[in-house]
């Protein structure tokens, strides 16, 4: 391990070219040249990678440095809080205000928890008392430092990168609710099934903020793929509800190509027999002929992986699931069977619409979107679907679409 020290002078730059790319670039904000020395000991005994330690003894010295273009890209700031130019907590926000992204590590000789708890609220990372500092906790306040701001950020740029997606199809959905008035259900539906990953991310950071340095490498792991979990469930849902808005304003188009579909049809088996649990058996049965017929991929993807998904989630306990295909005067009939909880009767007038779920669903979780995009989709292809459910015994769908060939001159009307 190295580590190097440089006294900088008053306004002193260099240029980011100059530094290699690897160094851990520390900015020690520190009057006293003798507690610069020890920290650089500290630094040269420990394992931290390889640093390069800039040392400035006041406060505006420093803002020079974070705000002059052509000055290296620090990682973090060790922040003296008695300065010939600054005093106390007083010198956080400057430093915030001029680099918010680089963490900050107060020192000081005072053992205030108080201080300290004020310190973290102002937007420290961390708090050492000089007396107390060693190589370990040194080290380790500066890699939690650095590790710690660098999941703040990503995690503040996924919210970004949330926040813009919603408010762009929330445009998408006041225009869709302009035209066809939007039922209160939606409301009561969407507003539950936005604010549970909303609330899982919330927690999570907040557990993060509150709880870090007492937090295992593996419980961090965890809640790292709880938050990106709940991102992904968020982006799903938008995009499910976005299809169906898209079917309704007559904007969802099937675009044919020619596409091998006993092919097509073995890979969604194979997939969703990935999907399912071990105690699932996924099977294809085709009959007929199928070459050179044109096919919208994505529209029958939305198709089957619906159906394929509600197949297995509502199959709790196993069993069998087939999908037949069979070729019939000109039509492609596709039989989708599952060996599930079935559909109460009462519940199949309403089935394909969106965000209505059958009433025997108990906690298995859903938002009520898969089969009003299966069914727009199933229309947007030329087609139509029926189902035939019993109770505890399984459910059918019954997909029917048109076999359109390569070489006919007759046009797919939409």
């Amino acid at each position: 391990m190295t580590c190097s020290i440089r006294v900088m002078e008053p306004y002193e730059g260099k240029s980011k070219e100059m530094m290699p790319a690897s160094l851990v670039n520390i900015l020690l904000i520190e009057d006293s040249l003798a507690e610069a020395r020890f920290l650089q000991e500290l630094l040269k005994g420990s394992k931290l990678d390889s640093c390069n330690l800039i040392h400035v003894k006041r406060l505006t010295e420093a803002v020079h440095l974070l705000t002059d273009e052509q000055a290296l890209v620090y990682d973090v700031i060790l922040l003296d809080l008695t300065l010939p130019d600054s005093q106390g907590l007083g010198s956080i926000q400057p430093l915030l205000q001029f680099a918010p992204s680089v963490p900050i590590v107060v020192l000081t000789n005072t053992n205030d928890d108080e201080l300290a708890l004020e310190a973290v609220r102002q937007g420290a990372q961390d708090y050492l008392v000089k007396r107390q500092v060693n190589v370990e906790t040194l080290v380790r306040s500066l890699r939690y430092a650095i590790e710690r701001k660098q999941a703040m950020e990503s995690l503040r740029e996924v919210n970004q990168s949330l926040s813009h997606r919603v408010k762009e199809q929330t445009v998408e959905l006041v225009k869709a609710k302009e035209q066809h008035q939007l039922t209160s259900e939606f409301v009561s539906m969407m507003s539950h099934d936005f604010r549970n990953p909303l609330s899982t991310i919330l927690l999570s950071t907040e557990l993060l903020r509150d709880w870090e340095q007492s937090l295992s490498k593996e419980q961090k792991s965890s809640i790292f793929q709880r938050i990106r979990s709940a991102g992904k469930n968020l982006v799903q849902l938008l995009d499910e509800v976005i299809l169906v808005g898209q079917a309704d304003v007559d904007r969802l188009e099937c675009l044919p190509t020619p596409l091998d579909l006993e092919s097509f049809c073995q890979q969604l088996v194979e997939e969703a027999q990935l999907e399912a649990s071990s105690q699932h058996q996924v099977e294809l049965k085709m009959q007929g002929e199928f070459a050179e017929t044109l096919w919208d991929e994505s529209l029958l993807r939305h198709i089957f992986s619906n159906l394929f998904a509600n197949a297995i989630k509502y199959s709790p306990q196993g069993g069998m699931i087939q999908l037949e295909v069979m070729a019939q005067d000109n039509i492609a009939i596709f039989h989708l069977i599952d060996h599930g909880i079935g559909i109460p009767p009462h519940d199949l007038v309403k089935l394909f619409q969106a965000f209505h779920r059958a009433s025997n669903v108990g906690k298995i979780s859903g938002t009520g979107l898969g089969l009003a995009i299966v069914q727009r989709c199933v229309e947007a292809h030329g087609g139509e679907i029926a189902v035939e459910s019993e109770v505890g015994v399984g459910t059918t769908f019954v997909v029917k679409l048109p076999l359109v060939y390569s070489c006919s001159t007759t046009l797919l009307e939409m």
